[in-house]
């Protein structure tokens, strides 16, 4: 099984995903659109924060369901927390080290958060 290693720009927040990264999602709320994030859905027991915790911080709009998490030093969003799936996290692919392998061979679906009901 192939794990995944990813980090923020500066490199303080460093994480890992375990198994497949085979599923994308491209939301186009403002967060998502103004920072640049793809999202990758994962299971807890496959995502792991390997150092920098403390240097995580935490963005929440709207509802303030969804949860941000963000590297304090550069800004960097690393991963978060869906509103719709809270057991599971999201991971920016952006920040993983093979992210441009990932985005081409993996399945890519469109979420309209811009227009999700609890925003409207």
């Amino acid at each position: 099984m192939r794990t995944y290693q990813g980090s923020c720009h500066c490199g303080k927040v460093a994480f890992e995903v375990t198994g497949a990264v085979d599923e994308v999602v491209i939301c186009n709320c403002s967060v998502c659109t103004k920072k640049g994030i793809i999202h990758s859905p994962v299971d807890d027991d496959r995502f792991r924060v390997i150092a920098g915790e403390e240097h995580l911080s935490v963005y929440r709009f709207g509802s303030e369901e969804a949860t941000h998490c963000f590297c304090t030093i550069c800004g960097i969003h690393v991963f978060g927390r869906p509103r719709m799936d809270p057991k599971r996290n999201t991971v920016n692919i952006r920040c993983l080290d093979d992210f441009e392998h990932i985005l081409s061979e993996s399945d890519q679906v469109h979420f309209d958060g811009k227009h999700h009901p609890r925003d409207s």
